[in-house]
């Protein structure tokens, strides 16, 4: 029997294209994107994402998380490392963060916790807080 692409993996029932509402997990939080286009099994309910679409369902769940806890965007974490003479590999050591997080938030691939939200904004508004940052590393 040959399987096809639209085949349903938990019954093999022909899966149809939908649109509605879907929960991607953001953070440790469900958040719901609406009118989101999947494949989804008539008989068992099974969901399904096409890939091309899977990006640009995780981008909207992450905009909406952003929206929803008032979060820098992206383009604010990058201006103000950038303001502050830093590199991403700089203030992810600041930070004690791995790696490559701050480049996945600066390119909006991830998004930073409230914790971390918090943190960034210090360092952007309170003077001085990137030099205790900076002592207490040393």
């Amino acid at each position: 029997m040959k399987v096809r692409s639209d085949d349903c993996p938990a019954c093999g029932t022909r899966m149809r294209e939908r649109r509605g509402r879907l929960e991607l997990p953001v953070n440790g939080e469900k958040i719901a994107v609406p009118d989101a286009s999947h494949l989804r099994c008539p008989k068992c309910g099974e969901r399904i994402l096409r890939f091309d679409e899977a990006r640009h369902l995780r981008e909207s769940a992450l905009e909406i998380y952003r929206r929803r806890h008032a979060l820098l965007t992206a383009d604010e974490i990058r201006s103000m490392r950038e303001r502050l003479g830093l590199s991403q590999a700089s203030l992810a050591r600041l930070l004690r963060l791995g790696g490559n997080t701050i480049s996945r938030w600066e390119s909006g691939r991830n998004v930073q916790s409230g914790a971390m939200d918090v943190l960034l904004r210090l360092i952007r508004d309170m003077p001085g807080s990137l030099d205790y940052l900076r002592g207490i590393m040393a």
